[in-house]
């Protein structure tokens, strides 16, 4: 009697991306109760399976849901808003004046909708957030049926969201507790950047994410300027007070990385710490480079981040792997120094790994969350195929997405958003866009 599943899908190829490098053709994935079920040939499938549902997707690969393990969601409504400047002449005159004027709920709200709908349909399944007023975020991201992290953000600056470390710290504690149930938002303890977050904040942020087992997400060492500054007020770099302040550890996922000495590489790695590498928000501010080749050396894992739209300007994850590929091998003067396959594991698994769940996602292997993506490769800009992998990563774009599952739940069908108006999010932006613009040329006058 064959055996009863909820979804039943056959593709030309499925990539599992664990074992790495591995593409498996004409073959089927079955998902029951939301999770994977079984990964097997087509004409097994057919013999074997009962599906409520079956798909054929000829011409398209099936691949884990992309993670992108660094963003700031809402900052999708300043796209834009300030390019081709400094990172703080960005910062100071446009983005800062911007978020203290205009982030409250309602923005948070708007910007992670239209964040999490433009994800989505880039094949973006899980996102980690880095942001004011999280809980917002978290309601968005589970409504919509996206898988989130969310940040639990902690500043010295005063803002909309609390007023300093110990309330940003309260806060976060209740966003953890309203989500710890919910299997697809999760939580990390995210303290901005070592120049913006004090020592006693960061040692207690420290003792909590161990007692949690939940990760730390910090933006360290993304521009020279940083770590002259914690030179100054510190007395050391940046890398090297967080270690002393009990935070290089497997718990910490390490934001932009570019400015990096061979003993901090060593270091790191000792540490089993993590790095999100955002290479086109690092490429568009010239932040620097992220010695990517030497880390994958070092056997430091290493996941993808968009950073927010406003310093990228976009959220593409297909793009950044693209970008991460061909910049590690410029930088390595080495073209084999990141191969397409590594670029795919950094988008998916790794990001996974970074976050603390590669229990649940990252990879298509049997018991593991249906976070999956299919792309179509039979588009003209893919053709001829010889490698299915290297076409993902060097050829293929978000646009040839097709079919989006989160936790087995369709989020979109063909193009097409299921749990978001688009339309409506194009209106909203378009109505934030105005306001905005009107105060950042204020401001420039003034």
């Amino acid at each position: 009697m064959p055996q009863q599943v909820d979804l039943l899908i056959h593709a030309e190829w499925i990539i599992p991306v664990v074992p790495e490098n591995q593409v498996l053709t004409h073959h089927s994935l079955a998902v029951s109760g939301g999770r994977i079920e079984r990964i097997l040939p087509r004409s097994q499938a057919e013999s074997e399976l009962d599906a409520l549902q079956t798909i054929d997707l000829p011409g398209q690969a099936l691949i884990p849901g992309l993670i992108n393990a660094h963003t700031h969601a809402s900052m999708s409504l300043l796209r834009g808003l300030a390019d081709d400047l400094p990172l703080m002449t960005w910062l100071n005159e446009h983005i800062w004046p911007a978020e203290t004027q205009w982030v409250n709920e309602e923005f948070i709200h708007d910007g992670s909708q239209l964040a999490i709908a433009e994800m989505l349909l880039s094949g973006t399944t899980c996102f980690n957030d880095m942001y004011f007023f999280p809980d917002i975020t978290g309601r968005v991201a589970d409504h919509a049926g996206i898988r989130a992290v969310l940040g639990l953000i902690a500043i010295d600056f005063p803002s909309a969201w609390a007023a300093d470390g110990d309330e940003y710290i309260h806060k976060g504690l209740e966003v953890h507790d309203q989500f710890r149930n919910n299997s697809r938002i999760h939580s990390a303890f995210a303290p901005h950047a070592p120049y913006s977050v004090g020592d006693q904040v960061l040692k207690r942020i420290a003792v909590l994410a161990d007692e949690l087992e939940i990760p730390i997400h910090m933006h360290l060492h993304e521009t020279q300027d940083e770590i002259v500054q914690g030179q100054q007020q510190h007395g050391n770099r940046p890398m090297q007070r967080l270690n002393e302040l009990g935070l290089l550890s497997p718990a910490l996922a390490a934001v932009h990385m570019t400015h990096l000495q061979p003993e901090e590489i060593e270091l790191f790695a000792s540490s089993g710490a993590h790095v999100v590498h955002c290479p086109e928000s690092n490429l568009k501010l010239a932040s620097g480079f992220c010695p990517v080749a030497e880390m994958i050396k070092s056997d430091i894992n290493i996941a993808l981040g968009t950073d927010g739209a406003a310093s990228n300007n976009d959220l593409d994850m297909f793009s950044e792997m693209r970008t991460a590929a061909l910049l590690a091998k410029g930088v390595a003067v080495d073209a084999s120094a990141v191969p397409a396959a590594k670029a795919l594991s950094m988008a998916t698994i790794n990001g996974a790994k970074a976050l603390g769940l590669q229990e649940i996602t990252g990879s298509l292997e049997i018991g593991k969350s249906a976070d999956l993506i299919s792309v179509d490769l039979a588009r003209l800009a893919s053709q001829p195929i010889y490698h299915p992998i290297s076409q993902l990563v060097y050829a293929a774009g978000r646009e040839q997405v097709c079919h989006v599952w989160v936790a087995g739940q369709q989020l979109v069908n063909n193009h097409t958003l299921t749990t978001l108006n688009q339309p409506q999010l194009i209106k909203q932006a378009s109505s934030w866009a105005e306001r905005i613009a009107a105060s950042d040329s204020a401001q420039q006058d003034s």
